[in-house]
Formats: C-alpha cells, sequence, structure tokens
C-alpha cells in the first residue's frame, strides 16, 4: 500500500487516481500509524513551506516520514513535498525542512525579471540514469507550478535538470528516495510514465525476499 500523506496541501485525489489506475492501493490519511505501516509514501505538496514543516509536526507525521526514510522505504516528494526533503528555505525568511538532502530552496532571481511563478510546460533533462525517468526521453515536458527551487548541495546526487532563467533540479533521486519538482500527476503522458516507473520501485521491493 502507498501512503499519500495529506497535511492539508496539494492535489491529493489527482495522486491517487493515478496511482489507482496504475493497480496500486494508494490512500491518502493523516494516521501516523497507515503512514508508518505503508509500503511506500507519497509527499505531495503545494503552498508555504514553513507552513507545511508546521502542519506535519501538528499532524504528528514528521517522525514517521524520517522512519520510512531511514528505512529506505520508496519515497516520492512532488513539488513543496519536494522541496521539503532539503535542509531549509529561504521562502518567508528561513525555515529547516526535514533535511535529508542537503541544500537550499532558493526564490527565482528578481534581477532576471521572470514570471513568478513558474507555471505550465517546461523540458526536462536527464541522463537516463534515474529509475523514474525509466523509458522517458530527455527533454520530455511536465507541468510546473513554482516560485521556488531546490540547489543541491551533494553534486554526486542524480538529478534531472529544468531552465528558467536559471538551471535547476527538476527533479532528484537517491536510492529510493525521488523527488519531482513538477507535478506528474497533471503531466499527462510523461507524469504517469514516471508515476508508473515509481510504482514498478515500489513493486521491486515488496518483491524482495
Amino acid at each position: 500500500m502507498i501512503a499519500i500523506v495529506d497535511y492539508g496541501r496539494g492535489n491529493l485525489g489527482s495522486v491517487q487516481k493515478a496511482l489507482v489506475r496504475l493497480g496500486m492501493d494508494a490512500v491518502v490519511t493523516q494516521d501516523p500509524a497507515v503512514v508508518r505501516s505503508a509500503r511506500a509514501l507519497v509527499l505531495p505538496g503545494d503552498g508555504a513551506f514553513n507552513d507545511a514543516m508546521r502542519s506535519l509536526e501538528r499532524l504528528g507525521l514528521l517522525g514517521p516520514i524520517r522512519e520510512a526514510l531511514e528505512a529506505e522505504r520508496p519515497f516520492l516528494g512532488i513539488c513543496l513535498g519536494y522541496q521539503l526533503l532539503f535542509s531549509e528555505s529561504e521562502e518567508f525568511g528561513p525555515g529547516k525542512g526535514l533535511n535529508l538532502i542537503p541544500g537550499l530552496v532558493r526564490r527565482f532571481p528578481k534581477e532576471l525579471r521572470l514570471k513568478v511563478p513558474h507555471m505550465g510546460w517546461n523540458r526536462v533533462l536527464h541522463t537516463g540514469d534515474l529509475a523514474i525517468f525509466d523509458g522517458i526521453p530527455s527533454g520530455a515536458y511536465f507541468y510546473f507550478v513554482h516560485s521556488y527551487y531546490p540547489e543541491p548541495l551533494d553534486g554526486t546526487l542524480r538529478v534531472a535538470t529544468c531552465q528558467y532563467g536559471v538551471t535547476f533540479s527538476a527533479a532528484i533521486g537517491k536510492g529510493n528516495l525521488f523527488g519531482t519538482q513538477f507535478h506528474p500527476e497533471k503531466s499527462q503522458l510523461w507524469g504517469l510514465k514516471l508515476l508508473e516507473n515509481f510504482v514498478r520501485v515500489v513493486m521491486s521491493q515488496e518483491n524482495r525476499p
């Protein structure tokens, strides 16, 4: 079972429908016990970084999420759920994240005079070494809605990139931990393929002796 963590933010219904369509038992939950027992987690999200961390703490979900990550259960962070994996964010002042991936979440530079939020379809480039991009061509289009982007400090991490004034990490992989700045559940063909690849990672873990 995949637990879709509900902390009051995110496109929960769309993510659940996509995973169910792919044949997975996927539940939307705020119950720490369900999160602890799940084989895999999805952390979606829209909204503000600090508010999201406070909501996770208030609901008693920070501990179960950290336990899942430490146990290397398959994990997918989407949009804000991806940003929360990093050390901190400069959104509305410094705020601490889950610190699973050392790095900072930054706002798009004002001097570039970009339209912010970055909203709509954009190309994502990858080198084929991220399991969730298996069968997805480099340069495929995904749907973005965000004003901030993560900047990982570890140059050895597997990343996919996007260009919007700056080149930023549009997706990341670290063992069974994955994150996407774009919304796969809104990205039609290639988004569904990416979720299918995540389901394949989950199933491969379940089938281990």
